[in-house]
């Protein structure tokens, strides 16, 4: 099921469509004013890594940027990595700790 952005000719903004089977492309409306004058935009994508491929390229030695922390598994998984640098193992606690950190779950702890 393929997601598409367009940008209409006619009122000129982007939107985006989610189309369940092909027939449906052809039949694509601009959701702002309804017109036909479209243009299919290249969308940007990202691609999956696994946690083990982002340990393996995190340099915990190097100062970290805004963009850093706008991923809220980058500092569980450094603490995950600087941890096993120092030969540090607490075991699957320590992944349930960073789990509940990273989803703000651990926060209801202190409201008790």
């Amino acid at each position: 099921m393929p997601i598409y952005e367009y940008r209409c000719n006619q009122c000129e903004r982007e939107f985006s469509q989610l189309f369940l089977n092909s027939r449906e492309i052809r039949k694509v409306k601009c959701k702002f004013c309804g017109g036909n004058d479209l243009k299919r935009l290249i969308s940007s994508f990202s691609v999956h890594q696994t946690e083990g491929s982002r340990l393996a390229g995190l340099d915990t030695s190097k100062p970290k940027g805004d963009d850093f922390y706008k991923d809220s598994r980058n500092v569980g998984l450094w603490a995950k990595k600087r941890m096993k640098e120092m030969g540090v193992d607490l075991g699957p606690k320590m992944d349930e700790i960073v789990e509940r950190g990273r989803t703000g779950k651990i926060l209801e702890d202190y409201d008790k």
